[in-house]
């Protein structure tokens, strides 16, 4: 199973595109709790040159409040990381986690039901992103 789905998108400005993902992030109730611009820290930290690349950390209040209350370690799986990376060629694809492959190894079905809505939640983000 693969673990994240993803779309290239025809946005040239990174940081247009981040914006964008985090607006249709919005739109299916999701709040962004961290970004990480991963270029940044790994310049700063071990003098890296990197490709655009930021992590966003994105959660549903609703369903996390969900999935804790159906399985309280959870957490360590929260919030859901979406990325966003610019390819030498200028493109930029988004991706995010698969919420069902991830829980798959918590072995607990009650999670089944969130990780289903998650994960369509977050297939509608990124599908409509142009």
């Amino acid at each position: 199973m693969q673990y994240f789905f993803n779309k290239t998108i025809s946005e040239k400005n990174f940081e247009q595109a981040v914006e964008q993902v985090t607006a249709r992030l919005k739109d299916q109730g999701f709040g962004v709790l961290t970004e990480i611009d991963i270029s940044a820290t790994l310049k700063k930290k071990i003098d890296v040159d990197f490709k655009p690349y930021t992590i966003l950390g994105a959660c549903h209040p609703h369903y996390a409040h969900q999935a804790l209350l159906k399985e309280d370690k959870i957490g360590v799986f929260l919030p859901c990381n979406v990325i966003v990376e610019q390819h030498k060629n200028g493109e930029i694809e988004v991706s995010a986690v698969d919420p069902i492959a991830s829980m798959m190894s918590v072995e607990n079905e009650a999670l089944g039901e969130v990780a289903n809505e998650i994960q369509g939640k977050l297939k509608a983000a990124i599908s409509q992103l142009q």
